[in-house]
């Protein structure tokens, strides 16, 4: 099998470009090769390719940029997956797509599930959804997976922007009234071969019964805060960690408070998710 993968220096494209290679013959491509704002291009890529499952992990995803920069992370996060969308049916191919916590108003403290109500706070949640929405219009056999707070040991991630200010710091400020669950990247793409390893053994059936949103996140939840200070005990480091509301730091995008999302439904069919801490713990070892 044939597949192609989006943003593959991301932090979750560099793991899946590891993960899929037991997956299929993965041709792996970077914005340099296709620039999911530019439309054509990503037509033209595809067409070329003539992949039979699409994976892609590439976004928009600065949040408050967004704000100030909504076009652009519309073309990215909802028109280019629309496109890639009309191309596989083209190809009669599969697509597997990735979306966030974020087209939640987190405005009740409780798991969230695939077919609750949405209702996005920002334009980077907006954007998504309507990703999301554009896919399942186009009638394909489709993924999308939904998760959260994603961190790695590569990229621009709140992981690593709390390792480095820990080392340069004595005091950090933290959000505590914000909750949800931490994802390693790793986890994503190690849970995306191992259900696509699936849908290859089961054919076209499967994905006839398969096909829709899914919930991928880590188990149990936690606030900004409290992540931030899992990160600095697992690294050794020695820096005070203060709890501060959101309102202390106003940001452009507004986020959702409780962003926590149920993965019962992924858990169900396919394989079991880790829990945040023991995901963190084997991240930075």
């Amino acid at each position: 099998m044939k597949v192609l993968l989006t943003g593959s220096t991301g932090q979750v494209g560099y793991e899946l470009a590891r993960s899929l290679q037991g997956v299929g013959d993965v041709v792996a491509v970077d914005r340099n090769v296709m620039d999911l704002s530019n439309l054509d291009q990503v037509r033209e890529v595809i067409r070329s390719v003539k992949p039979q499952l699409i994976v892609n992990p590439a976004a928009y995803t600065a949040v408050d940029k967004a704000e100030s920069e909504s076009e652009l992370a519309y073309r990215i996060n909802a028109e280019a997956p629309g496109v890639m969308a009309e191309e596989a049916k083209k190809l009669g191919a599969a697509l597997v797509h990735y979306s966030t916590d974020y087209v939640f108003d987190g405005s009740q403290p409780s798991a969230r599930v695939e077919d609750d109500a949405v209702g996005p706070l920002s334009v980077y949640g907006a954007s998504k959804l309507a990703g999301e929405q554009a896919i399942a219009a186009a009638g394909i056999p489709h993924l999308i997976f939904r998760t959260s707070w994603v961190y790695g040991m590569r990229g621009k991630n709140f992981l690593l922007t709390m390792l480095r200010l820990a080392k340069e710091r004595d005091e950090l400020r933290v959000v505590a009234d914000q909750h949800g669950a931490p994802t390693w990247s790793r986890t994503i793409a190690d849970t995306t071969a191992l259900v696509l390893s699936q849908a290859h053994a089961g054919g076209n059936a499967w994905w006839d019964q398969n096909s829709g949103i899914y919930h991928l996140s880590a188990q149990g939840q936690t606030t900004w805060h409290a992540f931030t200070q899992a990160i600095i005990e697992e690294a050794g480091l020695s820096c005070n960690v203060l709890p501060i509301t959101t309102a202390d730091y106003p940001t452009p995008a507004k986020r959702p408070q409780y962003s926590v999302m149920s993965s019962e439904r992924l858990m169900t069919r396919f394989c079991h998710l880790p829990d945040w801490k023991t995901a963190l713990q084997l991240c930075m070892r």
